[in-house]
């Protein structure tokens, strides 16, 4: 690779680096999703149970598309990658799809409150939204290619 890149600020190695610690921990929880099931967060009530049950085949896949592409997103924009912009990119539309689908498709917002349902998800898309935008603008930039 013959890339000429630019010199990248130092809070962007900083900024990725939290990226992959993010990334690492939402493999981590995706993990212990797929091992625990509803009981991943803690004891779960007979309603998370049951919610966790009736979610579609695809949704676990999909759940484990969002943790993995962050992670190689985070790894490829340390390494100066261009793939960190579709990996990301790919993160983010499965965040969106994924949480998309959970608060249209049932009443858990309605059972649980939006105070305790919706700002971690919040947060999450507001991460995976930041890491595309910042991987566009490191390509723009020169910082990554």
């Amino acid at each position: 690779m013959t890339a000429a890149y630019r010199r990248a600020p130092a809070w962007f190695r900083v900024v990725a680096a939290l990226l992959l610690v993010w990334g690492v921990a939402g493999c981590y929880a995706c993990f212990q999703q797929f091992r625990l099931g509803a009981d991943a967060m803690g004891p779960a009530t007979d309603y998370d149970r049951t919610l966790y049950a009736s979610l579609p085949i695809w949704y676990d896949p999909l759940y484990a598309v969002a943790t993995s592409a962050g992670l190689l997103g985070a790894l490829a924009l340390l390494a100066r990658s261009r793939l960190a912009l579709p990996l990301f990119a790919l993160s983010l539309f499965a965040v969106l799809v994924q949480f998309g689908y959970l608060f249209a498709a049932s009443d858990l917002v309605a059972t649980k409150g939006a105070a305790a349902t919706l700002p971690f998800p919040i947060f999450i898309a507001l991460v995976a939204a930041g890491a595309t935008w910042l991987s566009a603008r490191a390509m723009r930039r020169g910082w990554i290619g």
